[in-house]
């Protein structure tokens, strides 16, 4: 696959994700995708890894990526940008606030044959709790 198609192909998934596509997700995600999210969260598996999406776009229904970069080099996709939505649900103890809030975003993906198989994404947390109202547990 050339650099341009896997870039697509990650482009793509993020706006499946996007649009709570899960039909089109699974068909740009590997099986046996592998990842790790945010530093800690170890993703085994199409169907871990969705369920993980899924509880994010649940806290966030409206949440939408913006990438300001988006680089390739052989198999993997570098994606650097923002997440944007409303709290609308619980997300990591914290009830919905309903607000709105955005925080960067670093993605890793790794294509094969048309599939990621791999996923490494980082976000800052720290932007995010702020925004919900976790000052206290956390310090700039």
């Amino acid at each position: 696959m050339t650099l341009e198609e896997n870039k697509s192909i990650v482009l793509q998934a993020y706006d499946a994700f996007d649009r709570g596509d899960i039909k089109q997700g699974r068909a740009l995600i590997a099986p046996d995708i592998t990842g790790c999210v945010m530093g800690s969260h170890k993703l085994k598996g199409a169907d871990a890894f969705f369920e993980y999406a899924m509880r994010m776009r649940g806290a966030f229904p409206d949440g939408r990526h913006t990438f300001e970069d988006v680089i390739a080099e052989d198999d993997k996709v570098v994606t650097r940008g923002t997440f944007s939505g409303t709290h609308l649900a619980e997300i990591m103890g914290v009830s919905p606030t309903g607000k709105q809030v955005t925080f960067s975003i670093v993605h890793i993906d790794r294509v094969v044959k048309g599939k990621v198989v791999e996923h490494w994404g980082q976000a800052d947390m720290v932007a995010l709790m702020q925004q919900l109202g976790i000052e206290k547990a956390i310090a700039r």
